[in-house]
């Protein structure tokens, strides 16, 4: 429950809703973004939509930003870099903090983090551009995963069956960055769990209508069935929200979340990451769950997640 006082502390703010920007994501942020603009002078709140480029200090400053709602997605936004300079200028913003974004979005880390926690990933291997590549080197065989260590959105991803297919997922993956990860193929449902306030409010499954839940899938209408709540047995339900919980946690996550899963008709739980600036355009996940899990229009979610900020502010 957000307290008035906390909501008028919040309203007297000039906010930036932070959009755009510089990643392979850039146009699913300006949707997200504008999204979240019009929801929050909806709520009467003073926000204005910045398109962030390499000037954003400057923008910043002239605009004379208090508080800043982030709506970006991928590198520079989703990643601990614009977390950085919010908290040099002091000036409070949504979200998981610096270390957190960081960790979330460099996919090996990350894993690292979970296996520490003792939360199930995919067997994987690490590679660097310029290294060989080869089956017989891998602890798994086929079929496998190959994806770039730092993209969201399956950027990047391919499935790879047959081994004449491995050159060219190498060649899109490392044209996204210089590290991959080659992952063991988990066959199992498509669970993402929505974490808000740090708690989790339901778990939704995905029925991709293309082989896997690729960026054409997630961002073009029809391209798959969203199934809420995801179809679990209760106890799995229960295990799939507490997995998602902690692998929030195990990152040092804030606010909120969206955890995607991997769910096994043994009943195991793999994560396959925890995103920190989920999607907030009209066909994203983490406001369908808020509003079929919690009751929460869109308009609900976004001011919850703006008072988070006033409450949870990272710098001094």
């Amino acid at each position: 429950m957000i307290g008035t006082e906390m909501m008028t502390t919040m309203k007297s703010k000039k906010i930036a809703v932070l959009m755009g920007g510089l990643s392979a994501e850039r146009e699913v942020s300006l949707k997200s973004g504008a999204a979240v603009h019009q929801a929050l002078l909806d709520r009467g709140y003073n926000a204005v939509a910045i398109d962030m480029g390499r000037d954003l200090p400057e923008v910043l400053r002239r605009e004379q930003v208090e508080a800043a709602f982030i709506a970006l997605h991928g590198r520079y936004g989703e990643d601990g870099c614009v977390q950085g300079l919010l908290e040099l200028l002091q000036i409070p913003y949504t979200g998981s903090g610096v270390l957190a974004s960081a960790l979330a979005m460099h996919k090996l880390y990350s894993k690292q983090a979970f296996a520490a926690s003792g939360i199930l990933t995919a067997p994987f291997h690490h590679f660097s551009q310029g290294e060989p590549v080869r089956l017989s080197d891998l602890s798994f065989g086929l079929p496998l995963v190959v994806k770039p260590v730092q993209e969201g959105s399956s950027v990047g991803i391919s499935i790879v069956k047959d081994e004449s297919e491995l050159p060219a997922a190498l060649e899109l993956a490392f044209n996204h960055d210089r590290e991959i990860l080659v992952e063991q193929y988990i066959k199992g449902q498509e669970v993402q769990v929505g974490i808000l306030d740090d708690q989790p409010i339901g778990a939704i499954e995905i029925v991709p209508k293309k082989e896997f839940y690729d960026f054409e899938a997630k961002y073009t209408d029809g391209m798959a069935d969203h199934i809420f709540p995801a179809r679990l047995e209760p106890a799995l339900y229960a295990k799939a929200q507490q997995v998602g919980l902690a692998a929030h946690r195990a990152l040092g996550c804030s606010g909120y979340s969206r955890v995607d899963l991997l769910v096994t008709t043994a009943g195991d739980c793999f994560v396959l990451e925890v995103n920190t600036l989920p999607g907030m355009t009209a066909l994203s996940l983490l406001p369908e769950i808020a509003a079929k899990g919690a009751g929460l229009s869109f308009e609900e979610l976004v001011e919850r997640i703006i008072e988070s900020a006033a409450v949870t502010i990272k710098v001094n």
